[in-house]
């Protein structure tokens, strides 16, 4: 069956022998690019790396559906300055408009670190405690069927569970792989 979707010129038969073969791999996709470290903070001036790995889905839904359901990811946002890095995990939701641009949302925890006491040096944020949540924004274009690049917003915070919430929003671009 797989291999007849495979051969065959249906769209619709090629798209799902694509996404079965997708389930079949551990990782999906892995993430690398450049963000604005938090531009309107007292860490603004410097540049992250990024780096994130995501994983298939763990279960489909019918094609109209199948949004719902997230991939969980992994990943890390460095700073080579000095200022607030972060490491993160959580779940990533992806809507496809067409079959070149996506959007995608992205829930989950991180760990940072940044200055959490009650003295914190000029030009460092107060992120009020070393465990965080983290969400995301991306919207995406695919270059071919394996490559795309995205714009991407990130932001972690507290939510106001520790003293004090500065946070830290990074904004910037990433290029992905696709397995």
């Amino acid at each position: 069956m797989l291999l007849a979707a495979c051969v065959s010129t249906d769209p619709a038969a090629t798209k799902a022998a694509q996404d079965a073969n997708q389930q079949q791999t551990f990782v999906s996709e892995v993430r690398l690019g450049g963000f604005a470290h938090d531009p309107s903070s007292p860490e603004k001036g410097s540049v992250d790396l990024n780096g994130e790995v995501l994983f298939a889905k763990p279960f489909t839904l019918d094609p109209a559906w199948n949004f719902l359901v997230p991939r969980p990811h992994v990943g890390a946002t460095a700073n080579f300055a000095g200022k607030t890095s972060q490491a993160y995990a959580g779940v990533s939701w992806t809507y496809d408009f067409t079959e070149k641009v996506f959007a995608e949302a992205t829930f989950g925890g991180s760990v940072n670190n940044g200055y959490t006491g009650t003295i914190v040096p000029p030009g460092f944020n107060k992120m009020g405690c070393n465990a965080t949540f983290r969400e995301s924004a991306s919207l995406g274009f695919r270059l071919t069927h394996d490559w795309s690049v995205m714009g991407t917003i990130e932001h972690m915070s507290n939510a106001g569970l520790c003293s004090e919430n500065r946070g830290l929003t990074n904004a910037g671009l990433r290029l992905g792989y696709s397995f």
